[in-house]
């Protein structure tokens, strides 16, 4: 290992890979910095990656030059399509993985992309001289130089694991916490929370009775995410990679409840060990049986992790009870009535920054050349923290070789709008991205990802020329089979819901050869296009209203007349770059929108 880079990545999660890939691709010397290099690109809760809203940001990541998507379709075992009897727009890919296989192949891209070093270091603090980052000291006191710095700690920060009465230091089962850099970050000027996540036990595969719950079998043809597996399939090579496996469902009972509700004097969760918020959206199941007390049973999903893996992930069952009160609540669960567990869930609670302190690129505010991504953020989940480090990567990469940053629109991608949500708006629980936070959800669905963001990887440096040209010919395969459908009327039946493509070319004596991902597109296309017109006019009204009304970066907001004392604390904190991000800012009132407007259209009229 050197002591100087272009580029350090703290944490190598699956944000920390995103942003160390990109930044090695994008040409600079990047160091890589984990605590234990076999534990990179682990996944530490469900061995799944996509699902709602995930599956488009994977596709959007994979679109710009990311890795997961990849990575999750050669490991993948069980494909779903979500949602597939509704619209495009919130269909969404999610494969269950071979866990141990996942973290190999992600493993094997890292150790062997050139220009990256990777090194088992715990950071214990930052170094920045003159309000712009310079380095890292590691644990040893070993300083290492760089001109730009990611952190993308995940649940390491100040970590401690609960499962009942008993507390462990770690951000993960046989890891350590990170320890120090909490302090640093503080001494640099950043507030800190404190955020909670959780996991469910493990279960023995052979102790399950699979012949009492439902069996959900993997979608055939399987649903890829990656442009880089689809090329594969006309050579031959064997899909899926993996064998395929069978999950399987289940739900609690009266008796679950009943258990848990008896034992929540335990609970470090309900006695107020726990003081991090943990996520709305995957709750623990004694939080679930407390606020849904109405509710006879939960949905429980069996999954294995991996063909041959003796473990299953039991899905909708984290908790932090006591082990005793786990294994007795497990086994009134039908088809779990004799099962064993391997290793028992537990809570994890662990320090997160306020994301409002990040500019649009996620670099800090307050130190130039530092980046957050990922848990660090706020966030929870694989497919946020990923496209939180590539985007990080990309932008630190393109500052340090003085290029102009990659700023996605909320109309072009739902990544952005996760970051707009995010440095706008802040969080008070960990944040789960979903297709109704954009307002353009109706054209930024899974199948046109690449339609929309190749271009973006290809000027970065992470999309080649081969897979731009081949975007840019799909693109014109899709605007002139468009086009020909409406000059021959077609177009016309296509929009009426009982009508397909394929209905429509098997009526016809002639019709051209289509690729399918051609053919798909062009049917959403013409079914949509009144629909996703409507929604562009109302957005590009808001737009023009608000977004388009940019903010100077040196703006004096106490300068504002007539604009509280809130209204100025709130806008010099979160130092919006439009009156649209002004106006997501939590708490900011119509009046001191109006006020800010009158104070920016009178700076125009004097400049």
């Amino acid at each position: 290992m050197k002591h100087r880079y272009d580029v350090i990545v703290v944490g190598l999660g699956h944000a920390g890979c995103e942003a160390a890939l990109a930044c090695a691709r994008m040409g600079l010397e990047t160091l890589g910095l984990t605590l234990k290099r076999d534990r990179a690109a682990v996944m530490s809760c469900n061995p799944a990656v996509g699902g709602t809203a995930k599956g488009h940001l994977v596709r959007e990541l994979d679109a710009l030059g990311g890795e997961m998507g990849h990575a999750a379709d050669r490991a993948g075992t069980h494909f779903k399509t979500l949602n597939a009897s509704k619209g495009p727009a919130v269909q969404a890919t999610r494969v269950l993985c071979d866990r141990d296989a996942y973290a190999r192949i992600v493993q094997s891209v890292l150790f062997s992309q050139p220009n990256l070093t990777v090194h088992e270091a715990e950071v214990s603090s930052l170094v920045a001289e003159g309000g712009q980052v310079v380095g890292v000291v590691l644990g040893d006191g070993t300083q290492v130089q760089a001109r730009a710095v990611l952190l993308t700690t995940g649940t390491f920060l100040h970590a401690l694991m609960h499962v009942g009465e008993k507390k462990e230091v770690g951000g993960r089962l046989g890891d350590e916490a990170a320890r120090g850099l909490s302090d640093s970050l503080r001494s640099l000027g950043f507030s800190l929370g404190r955020f909670k996540t959780g996991t469910p036990a493990r279960l023995k595969r052979d102790s399950i009775d699979w012949d009492a719950v439902e069996p959900q079998p993997g979608d055939l043809p399987p649903r890829f995410f990656s442009w880089r597996t689809r090329r594969l399939l006309p050579v031959g090579e064997p899909i899926p990679l993996q064998p395929a496996v069978t999950c399987g469902i289940t739900y609690t009972t009266l008796e679950t409840h009943r258990l848990l509700r008896d034992n929540l004097h335990r609970s470090p969760l309900f006695q107020g060990d726990i003081v991090g918020r943990g996520p709305r959206y995957c709750p623990s199941l004694e939080d679930k049986v407390v606020r849904f007390a109405a509710r006879e049973r939960h949905q429980v999903f069996l999954e294995p992790e991996g063909p041959d893996s003796p473990l299953v992930y039991p899905a909708g069952l984290s908790t932090s009870m006591p082990a005793d009160v786990q294994l007795e609540f497990l086994r009134t669960i039908p088809g779990l009535e004799h099962v064993e567990v391997v290793r028992f869930g537990y809570a994890v609670e662990y320090d997160y920054s306020p994301p409002t302190q990040l500019s649009s690129t996620l670099e800090t505010k307050s130190v130039r050349g530092l980046y957050f991504a990922g848990q660090l953020n706020g966030t929870s989940g694989y497919e946020e923290a990923a496209f939180q480090g590539l985007y990080a990567g990309i932008n630190a990469g393109l500052q340090v070789k003085g290029e102009p940053p990659l700023l996605l629109g909320r109309d072009e991608a739902h990544g952005a709008v996760l970051v707009d949500e995010l440095i706008t708006k802040g969080v008070d629980e960990p944040f789960r991205m979903f297709t109704s936070r954009s307002e353009h959800r109706l054209k930024l669905r899974e199948g046109n990802a690449e339609l929309r963001l190749a271009r973006h990887g290809h000027r970065v440096g992470l999309v080649p020329r081969e897979a731009l040209e081949r975007v840019e010919a799909r693109a014109r395969a899709v605007a002139e089979e468009v086009a020909r459908l409406k000059r021959s009327g077609l177009a016309l039946r296509l929009k009426r819901p009982e009508v397909s493509y394929a209905a429509l070319a098997s009526e016809a004596r002639e019709w051209p050869t289509v690729p399918p991902e051609v053919a798909e597109e062009v049917e959403v296309e013409v079914k949509y296009e009144g629909y996703i017109a409507q929604a562009e006019r109302a957005a590009a009204r808001e737009a023009e209203a608000w977004d388009g009304w940019a903010i100077p970066a040196g703006f004096r907001f106490n300068e504002v007349r007539g604009l509280s004392t809130e209204a100025v604390e709130k806008f010099t904190s979160h130092r919006p770059g439009t009156v649209g991000q002004a106006r997501r800012i939590p708490g900011v009132t119509q009046a001191s929108l109006s006020l800010l407007l009158v104070a920016l259209k009178k700076e125009r009229a004097a400049s």
